[in-house]
């Protein structure tokens, strides 16, 4: 069942915000553009697919790249970069990446330079010790000239805060050329609304990691703020995004309540002064909510042609709920459906991307800990019509 909340009006009167006492002051009317769903996660998807196995044996598989050609790198949570080639992943990390992990952080998103055809560079998101202080940044590799091995080339941007959870971890390249890094509030929650933090905030950089002169805000890297653990989004066009976020699950007394969103530069989305649908002067409501916990893993529009009935839908991979989410938007991009694809079937859902060809590649989790890991440990899968 689902059902629209029309009032939604919260106050909790013993919270932590980052160490700040008193009341979180949650509180308002639910916008009207924003969908609760307050039972389940939606109704059984109609469209006839199927997953298909690509490789096993992988451990925590949190990113894909798509090399020229077809092959596919992809990271270990557990600091590996792996190959696939030819339909098998070699035995071989292209790399293993000196790592400070603990919990959810390690080696998390990957994205290719978008001059990789010459100068052959990568990028990950990775959490590390520096100073014998771990952090999170973004950076740079190159790959060998038959994709094999890579070497460290530099680090694009660092001093993001870690932690054990909220970490976020996506990168992506934006339709402009930018850099787009996704982050957490590294269990403080209080860094997403400070401006002078990277941390529960979507990046936006050049490739080298440098502060575009066009961003919100003059010198600073931020694009969108008042997120809480970004590990997916897309571009609706060259200058608006949908992210999905994680909800409280837990913080500041509060439960469930993951988000799709719809942002624009300079947004604040709201976390921790507000969440749900609530609407409050100066902070964009989401436009859809679980009560329950999802929470979201990566996040891609379908942009191929296999299969039609998809096009432009925003899917999302989930994580705790074990499903594909299919989000449809209307013309005012607010939500006008939304169901559930292999429920159970896959696990855990990391990563959401559609390859260059137009197919569309998941990851699964099941062996981060919170899954049941199979004996051929994760893998990736192509979604295909039935």
């Amino acid at each position: 069942m689902m059902r629209t909340s029309r009032i939604f009006s919260v106050c909790l009167a013993v919270v932590t915000l980052g160490g700040s006492g008193g009341c979180a002051q949650a509180t308002g009317v639910s916008s009207p553009d924003c969908l609760l769903i307050d039972d389940g996660f939606g109704a059984t998807g109609t469209t006839r697919v199927k997953a298909e196995v690509v490789v096993t044996g992988l451990e925590v598989p949190w990113g894909i790249a798509f090399l020229p050609g077809g092959e596919l790198l992809v990271t270990e949570r557990p600091g590996r970069v792996r190959l696939v080639r030819g339909g098998a992943l070699l035995p071989t990390a292209v790399a293993t990446v000196p790592l400070a992990p603990d919990g959810e952080s390690g080696l998390l998103g990957i994205a290719l330079h978008p001059n990789f055809a010459t100068n052959r560079f990568f990028l990950l998101y990775a959490t590390v010790s520096v100073d014998g202080a771990k952090q999170n940044r973004v950076e740079r590799w190159k790959l060998s000239d038959d994709s094999t091995s890579a070497t460290f080339d530099g680090v694009v941007r660092g001093g993001i805060a870690a932690a054990k959870f909220h970490d976020g971890g996506r990168i992506r390249f934006g339709p402009d050329g930018m850099l787009y890094v996704g982050t957490g509030d590294a269990r403080e929650p209080d860094r997403s609304q400070d401006q002078n933090s990277p941390n529960g905030k979507v990046l936006r950089l050049t490739p080298e990691g440098e502060v575009p002169s066009d961003n919100p805000t003059t010198g600073s890297p931020v694009f969108v703020s008042g997120l809480r653990n970004v590990q997916g989004f897309d571009w609706f066009d060259a200058t608006t995004l949908a992210i999905a976020d994680h909800g409280p699950s837990g913080d500041l007394g509060r439960s469930g309540h993951d988000e799709i969103n719809v942002a624009r530069a300079g947004e604040n989305l709201g976390w921790p002064t507000v969440y749900g649908c609530t609407k409050r002067e100066g902070l964009v409501p989401p436009r859809l909510v679980f009560h329950d916990a999802v929470p979201p893993g990566g996040a891609a529009f379908y942009t191929g042609t296999a299969i039609p009935s998809w096009k432009d839908s925003l899917l999302v991979g989930v994580l705790g709920s074990t499903h594909l989410q299919r989000v449809v938007f209307d013309a005012e991009r607010r939500v006008s459906s939304h169901e559930v694809y292999f429920e159970g079937s896959l696990g855990r859902i990391r990563e959401v991307i559609m390859s260059p060809d137009g197919q569309l590649y998941l990851t699964t989790s099941n062996c981060d800990g919170r899954g049941d890991c199979p004996s051929d440990k994760d893998r990736i899968v192509k979604i295909v019509p039935e």
